[in-house]
């Protein structure tokens, strides 16, 4: 009798056990969606980059864990009309100048924690990899349902981003690309 109810018990702490440890939600990617913006001097440019994969983990109100996977061979641009030129921008990003993405054709965000701050929104923090260089992040979100949406503020100077970057090169006067690019996200979960 012994071994019988400690094998429920055993069986129920197991079957107990994803619920008390937290709920996984994976991304719906084709309803999902960022569009990236970066600015210069005189003007800026945006465009958009696609998920491959993401999930979030949630243990009662606040989440516990999450991992975002983005296909940096995706960047496209929105806002230049002429195909050429559109091109032109879209090979330079994916270049050595820019985001190295024959080399590193994936970027990732790690969610360590998310809090609630306010009914409909959280606090997120973790760490960004792009082109092999981790730094920490942190951005709020608001939830409708199953989507959220915010704007990721991202540093390229962190991730060894160069190109026309003031915090790499002098006298750059117009040709002074600002390091701040902003990530405005939309992602759904199933």
């Amino acid at each position: 009798m012994k071994k019988l109810s400690a094998l429920i018990l055993a069986l129920g702490f197991l079957v107990m056990t994803p619920a008390a440890y937290g709920q996984k939600s994976e991304l719906k990617v084709e309803d999902s969606k960022i569009v990236w913006t970066g600015k210069k001097v005189g003007g800026s440019q945006n465009g958009a980059i696609q998920l491959l994969s993401g999930y979030l983990e949630k243990s009662g109100d606040n989440f516990v864990s999450g991992k975002f996977v983005v296909d940096m061979t995706s960047i496209s641009n929105y806002d230049i009309d002429d195909e050429d030129s559109k091109a032109q921008l879209v090979g330079h990003l994916k270049s050595d100048d820019f985001f190295s993405v024959d080399e590193y054709p994936t970027a990732t965000l790690e969610i360590k924690n998310g809090e609630k701050v306010e009914s409909g929104k959280y606090k997120f923090t973790g760490t960004m990899t792009i082109k092999g260089q981790t730094n920490p992040v942190s951005f709020e979100a608001e939830v409708t349902g199953k989507t959220f949406s915010g704007v990721l503020v991202v540093d390229r100077a962190n991730y060894n981003v160069r190109y026309g970057s003031g915090s790499f090169f002098d006298n750059l006067g117009d040709n002074l690309i600002y390091d701040d690019f902003e990530l405005d996200f939309e992602v759904t979960f199933k």
